[in-house]
């Protein structure tokens, strides 16, 4: 057995059987480790990204975590934005990463480069083996490492000798850190501050998706305080019977409205809410002048823990009534094209259960409202505000929740970055309906150009901001890369459209060509 083997080995013993691989040279030996056991599912991603944005998806829907086979420095650095997504999400990836033999490292080799600087940049554990004997324990504290405080990064770089030198064997699962619980007398002077006047709780993570969520809407709803969810949640439950949760906005001054009449906010699992730019004259935090803000427990600790317990300080049981949304389907729309009315079809025709992964950005005003009392279903954001996180991000959805649709909602610029995942999704004939809003440009730069008091824009700013001469065709684009798609130009030839998708296995994209 070789260290490659014995790492394979491991990480199927703890749990670990999904791998979204790019590898090159070095990594070959773990490629036919890969090989040797079909009990692990390999998917090739044609781009680093996908694979680090997939293992991010699959974490969300299935709370378990995925390896990513990565090539070198170079590949780790093109997996990086979706790596920054999945940190922001709270997400656990384990990214193996192949390096030269260590003998070869004395050497200025074109691919050489400091892979453990570039992952301690972003992941929350970075390890190097050092022989072969060390890869298969090495594998089993990177597992734990990415289950530990509720899902991190953690990156095992494997120099190509350890994969191939003799090694003594698969090691045991190592179980992750126990999480941290804040002390009773915190959260009791919690349940104090929630009972005062202008008081929020705001909440985040698997709270927004699970049974926590009905638990803080309890909560919530016995004290009087308002039940606060970030404006890009990694996972929010949405649609009939899902708590009725607020949510934050992008805008700096939507943001300030939501909270300006919050003096107490009390974070469970959250992080502060923080505007997404400084801008002149703007502040960088949302909430009024002289808010008390209450860090209850962040989201690597037990929250859990911290919301049962909070529940028993309130006297609160499982009887007690809570907030949800009734459902209220938009009538099916038609005529010309209308995001509007789109938005209100694409609520209209949404199935139960469905994934919907946003990377709509400027066009989710037209798409969050009318689904919000659409039929059950769970939305992904993408939390990093890295855009290409969309195609990827269903990828690793759909691998996770086979018997669930996924729908992409992304603009032709994101789309652009990770294109190259709807080749994963025809050959591994993923159920996702991608849905690309061909408003041929950067629109949100648009909009970022006034924030920033921009008033004379000319040809070079506009060229930058735009995606046309040439004009991007994603209907040869998709097609290109094995998934079949339409062209659609009013709100009656989408209805049609997505209601085909739906209707078939395997993947297909609808282009909207909509107005700027």
């Amino acid at each position: 057995m070789n260290g490659a083997e014995s790492l394979v080995q491991t990480l199927l013993s703890g749990g670990v059987n999904v791998c979204f691989a790019n590898p090159g040279t070095s990594e070959m030996h773990f490629v036919a480790a890969l090989d040797a056991h079909p009990d692990m599912r390999c998917v090739l991603c044609l781009f680093e990204g996908g694979a680090t944005g997939a293992a991010d998806g699959y974490f969300r829907m299935s709370g378990e975590i995925a390896a990513t086979l990565l090539h070198l420095s170079p590949g780790l650095g093109n997996g990086f934005a979706n790596l920054h997504t999945a940190r922001r999400a709270g997400s656990g990836v384990l990214t193996i990463v192949g390096d030269h033999a260590t003998h070869h490292m004395a050497y200025e080799s074109p691919l050489k480069g400091d892979i453990p600087g570039l992952s301690r940049s972003i992941a929350h554990w970075t390890r190097v083996s050092p022989d072969a004997a060390s890869v298969a324990p090495d594998g089993a504290q990177a597992m734990a490492a990415a289950r530990s405080h509720n899902g991190q990064l953690a990156t095992l770089v494997l120099p190509a000798n350890t994969a191939w030198q003799e090694a003594t064997g698969p090691a045991a699962a190592v179980p992750p850190s126990p999480l941290i619980r804040p002390d009773l007398a915190r959260i009791q002077a919690a349940a104090h501050t929630l009972q005062l006047p202008g008081a929020a709780l705001m909440v985040d993570g698997p709270t927004l998706h699970g049974d926590l969520g009905m638990l803080a809407a309890r909560i919530a709803k016995k004290t009087g305080a308002r039940l606060i969810a970030p404006y890009l949640a990694a996972r929010i439950r949405r649609g009939a019977g899902a708590v009725a949760f607020e949510r934050l906005a992008y805008g700096v001054d939507d943001n300030a409205a939501v909270l300006k009449d919050v003096r107490h906010m009390v974070l469970a699992g959250a992080q502060r809410p923080t505007n997404f730019f400084a801008y002149p004259g703007k502040p960088s935090l949302p909430e009024a002048p002289n808010t008390a803000v209450f860090d209850l427990c962040s989201r690597s600790m037990d929250v859990g823990y911290t919301l049962n317990t909070l529940a028993e300080c309130l006297g609160i049981t499982t009887t007690d009534p809570y907030d949800c949304w009734p459902q209220a389907l938009p009538a099916l729309p038609s005529g010309p094209m209308n995001m509007t009315l789109i938005g209100q079809a694409f609520a209209h025709l949404l199935p139960e259960n469905a994934i919907v992964v946003d990377e709509s950005i400027t066009l989710a005003r037209f798409f969050m409202p009318p689904t919000q009392q659409a039929r059950p279903h769970d939305w992904l954001h993408t939390t990093g505000g890295a855009i290409g996180f969309g195609l990827p991000n269903a990828v690793g959805a759909a691998l996770a929740c086979p018997q669930r649709p996924v729908f992409v909602l992304t603009g032709d610029g994101s789309a652009m970055y990770t294109l190259q995942a709807l080749w994963t999704m025809a050959r591994e004939q993923l159920h996702v309906v991608t849905i690309v809003f061909a408003n041929r440009g950067y629109q949100i730069l648009r909009g970022e150009l006034a924030n920033v008091g921009v008033t004379q824009v000319g040809r070079n700013a506009l060229r930058m901001l735009d995606v046309e001469q040439p004009q991007l065709d994603w209907v040869k684009l998709s097609e290109g890369h094995g998934v079949p798609a339409d062209r659609v130009t009013d709100v009656d030839g989408f209805v049609a459209s997505l209601r085909a998708a739906m209707a078939k296995p395997g993947p297909h994209l609808i282009e909207v060509v909509c107005p700027v």
